[in-house]
């Protein structure tokens, strides 16, 4: 557990700036034709610290997303295998399945994430300061500007780009689990 939290404080750390850029990119209208456009602009014209404006809103999203996943994919385990043998198709069902219900649960957090790191112009328009900080007035703002239901907008295609991911990752994790496994006993009972 420890592992994994320090893993993702360190991923997050240095993939939360790629985020940022990728986000701004990727809005409708977006004035950046190039990547270095992006990085450049936000840096001349709101400072390092809007690359990491959302990097507490990605931990707290990925926290819980990652422990609902694997709890998730050890239930359907437990219901699908059982007797937790070698089986790609109860792998990739179970894998595809927790990434479902992970990025499900987890969308108001991404919603919010998206929020602080796009500074989206109808939100802005709506917030007091005109500048949105923190995981608290994204909340506030994405209520105001949409109500309960904007936190789950995207929610299918959140939940379509993680089911294929996450049956890919649990299927390659148990088939190089069953390998390194197999050659280990053929090892012992050679010996």
């Amino acid at each position: 557990g420890a592992a994994g939290c320090v893993a993702t404080l360190l991923h997050d750390a240095a993939m939360n700036p790629a985020e940022v850029v990728k986000q701004r990119m990727q809005m409708y209208n977006s004035p950046y034709q190039r990547v270095t456009d992006c990085v450049r602009a936000v840096w001349r014209n709101e400072g390092a610290g809007a690359f990491y404006r959302s990097y507490t809103t990605q931990l707290t999203m990925n926290i819980p997303f990652q422990a609902i996943h694997f709890m998730t994919y050890e239930f359907l385990q437990e219901q699908l295998n059982p007797h937790r043998q070698y089986n790609p198709g109860s792998h990739m069902v179970s894998g595809a399945c927790a990434g479902a219900v992970a990025a499900a649960a987890t969308t108001p957090l991404d919603v919010c994430k998206t929020l602080l790191n796009t500074q989206e112009s109808l939100a802005l328009s709506s917030n007091i300061s005109g500048h949105i900080t923190g995981m608290a007035n994204a909340f506030r703002t994405v209520y105001q500007v949409g109500g309960v239901t904007a936190y789950f907008r995207g929610v299918q295609a959140r939940v379509i780009y993680q089911m294929p991911s996450t049956a890919i990752a649990w299927s390659v994790y148990e088939f190089f689990k069953y390998i390194l496994t197999k050659r280990q006993e053929e090892r012992r009972a050679g010996k």
